[in-house]
């Protein structure tokens, strides 16, 4: 499993996954409740694979943030989104030591750790799901 396939539907609470596209639009399953919902063309949609978060010299892939806590929490639940923003600051901080705390506000930051704990009961943010296959293939070598 990965990120691939994950949307953000502005405007629709948490993520949903993408299982079908139509001519219209798309179908997508709530990883909430499971609930498919149909999407049309003109909804501002993001695919999760396609977010990054900025740091002072790059932009890093959200699946990389991702990954960056995974390992912190050897493939275990993420701190809490409902934290106080220092805490929250100061755990990212650890995750992601150069991002740019002038353009990723807190709210962007409580936006992450609530979706990677939407994302990791359900096995999509894991080291492993997280890594390229290719690189499995060579540590393995």
């Amino acid at each position: 499993m990965s990120v691939q396939k994950i949307l953000a539907i502005s405007g629709k609470p948490g993520l949903y996954e993408l299982k079908l596209q139509t001519r219209t639009g798309f179908v997508a399953e709530s990883l909430i409740d499971g609930k498919k919902i149909t999407v049309g063309l003109r909804s501002n949609v993001s695919l999760l694979s396609e977010i990054a978060v900025y740091t002072y010299t790059e932009e890093v892939r959200l699946s990389e943030v991702f990954k960056s806590i995974a390992i912190k929490e050897n493939d275990g639940p993420a701190l809490s989104h409902k934290e106080d923003e220092a805490k929250i600051r100061d755990y990212f901080r650890e995750v992601l030591p150069e991002f740019d705390e002038d353009r990723v506000y807190t709210s962007d930051i409580k936006k992450i750790l609530n979706w990677y704990n939407l994302l990791q009961p359900k096995g999509f943010v894991t080291v492993e799901a997280l890594t390229p296959k290719e690189s499995r293939e060579e540590t393995a070598e």
